[in-house]
C-alpha cells in the first residue's frame, strides 16, 4: 500500500505562487509515474501534470503549461508541484496520485491511478 500526502496548499492573490509536495510512504515510490489532478467545486477531476518515474519526462494540462512545474525526488519519496502566475481559475483541492504499475497509461486518466492523497486546498484570489 502506498499512502500520499499532499501539503503546501494555501490562499494567495492572483499573480502569486505555491509550492505543493507529495509525500509517499508504505511502498515503492521511485518506480511509478505520479501525477498531479486538480477538483474545483462542480467541476470533474482533471488532469494537471505527471512526472515519470526517473522524473525525465513531465506532460503537463495545457492550462498549466509555462506556468507549473512538475520534479520529484526519489531520494526523499517526494514530488513536488511548483505553481507560478497562479490564476483564480487554478483554485481547486489538489491531488497526487500513482499510477497503476504493469498497464499502458497515457496519464491523463484518473483511472490509470491506484493510490490517492486526500487533495490540499488551493485558493487564488483576484
Amino acid at each position: 500500500q502506498v499512502q500520499l500526502v499532499e501539503s503546501g496548499g494555501g490562499l494567495v492573490q492572483a499573480g502569486g505562487s505555491l509550492r505543493l509536495s507529495c509525500a509517499a510512504s508504505g511502498g515503492t515510490f521511485s518506480n511509478r509515474a505520479m501525477g498531479w489532478f486538480r477538483q474545483a467545486p462542480g467541476k470533474e477531476r482533471e488532469f494537471v501534470a505527471a512526472v515519470t518515474w526517473s522524473g525525465s519526462n513531465i506532460y503537463y494540462a495545457d492550462s498549466v503549461k509555462g506556468r507549473f512545474t512538475g520534479s520529484r525526488d526519489n531520494a526523499k519519496n517526494t514530488m513536488y508541484l511548483q505553481m507560478n502566475s497562479l490564476k483564480p481559475e487554478d483554485t481547486a483541492v489538489y491531488y497526487c496520485a500513482a499510477v497503476r504499475l504493469y498497464t499502458s497509461v497515457t496519464y491523463y486518466a484518473p483511472i490509470e491511478y491506484d493510490y490517492w492523497g486526500q487533495g490540499t486546498q488551493v485558493t487564488v484570489s483576484s
